[in-house]
């Protein structure tokens, strides 16, 4: 999606001399098209740094988004921290000097309940197989008089009203951002996992995960050697836990976990920026989710101590 707006609508009316803002802590498809429109634009890259807990520092927003501020990108769960970003604030000054705003959900529809009128964004967009849905497909939400601004990414069947041999003009939102034949099969199995979820409740879920990745943060600090990257309490959090221990490469934490059954994922987790703000190169992450038990929990604390049993580190519980 930050692909699409990045090369849309004459490059979101960026320029030499104007300014796009990120943050350190992004996921890098809400790193590198950025790049790569301040490259073809002139304008200049800046972002928002990371304090020692893993937080956004706000200290200077009236600093990096002033006038020349023409585009504000931001996630709004970390996807490697699990922070959940101040959004609407920065939302408020981002529009108070007229840039426009773009916010990566992948992260936060899945967890929590999500009102985009109070959000106040102009974009935003999330995935499908983040919340128990398919691949392949995602969501893009904008203002309506923006999306009809914006010019398709993709020309061809289904984007057209009607097509001239001189010229074509353009079927309305969301049409003309679909070109061709569409993902059907995803469409359908995105649609049922909404209503899944819908079913469930949001708040419910949110519950959830809260009361699950407070018990996992309780349990997992406590391990000896064990340093959770990120926020260690879960307050404005969501529930992915990135982690390392002291004297092991994360793969080979996640190969003797996977061989106890315990299912996590280690490497940059594409958020190579946020891990050299903590001094390392990977982790290991495990997520935290709606069908996540307090045993499960505990049986992936018994297996990082097994972990250390395994490579002779550290002191055992």
């Amino acid at each position: 999606v930050a692909n699409v707006l990045a090369w849309a609508r004459g490059d979101l009316a960026v320029g030499a001399g104007d300014e796009i803002v990120i943050t350190e802590m992004e996921h890098h498809s809400n790193i590198v098209p950025w790049q790569l429109l301040a490259e073809r634009s002139g304008a200049t890259l800046r972002w928002f740094g990371l304090t020692d807990e893993g937080r956004l520092d706000l200290s200077d927003i009236d600093d990096l988004i002033t006038e020349r501020t023409k585009v504000v990108a931001v996630g709004w769960v970390s996807n490697m921290l699990g922070t959940v970003n101040p959004v609407a604030e920065l939302t408020r000054r981002a529009h108070e000097v007229g840039a426009l705003v773009v916010v990566d959900a992948s992260q936060a529809v899945p967890q929590f309940p999500v009102d985009l009128a109070a959000l106040g964004a102009d974009f935003v967009a999330f995935t499908g197989h983040k919340m128990v849905g398919p691949t392949g497909i995602g969501v893009l939400w904008g203002r309506r008089e923006l999306l009809e601004d914006l010019p398709p990414f993709l020309g061809g069947g289904s984007t057209i009203e009607t097509v001239r041999m001189q010229s074509t003009t353009w079927a309305a939102p969301p049409a003309k951002f679909e070109a061709g034949t569409p993902p059907i099969a995803q469409a359908i199995g995105l649609g049922a996992a909404v209503d899944y979820l819908g079913s469930l409740g949001m708040e419910q879920v949110a519950a959830h995960e809260h009361a699950v990745t407070a018990y996992a943060l309780e349990q997992m600090t406590a391990i000896s050697g064990l340093k959770v990257l990120g926020p260690t309490e879960a307050v404005e959090r969501g529930a992915a836990v990135s982690f390392e221990v002291d004297g092991v490469h994360p793969h080979d934490v996640s190969q003797v976990l996977d061989s106890l059954g315990i299912a996590v994922r280690a490497g940059h987790h594409c958020a190579k920026p946020a891990h050299a703000r903590f001094g390392v190169q990977s982790s290991t992450r495990a997520s935290f989710y709606l069908y996540t038990t307090p045993a499960e929990v505990d049986a992936l604390v018994d297996g990082i101590e097994q972990v250390k049993r395994f490579f002779r580190v550290g002191s055992v519980r």
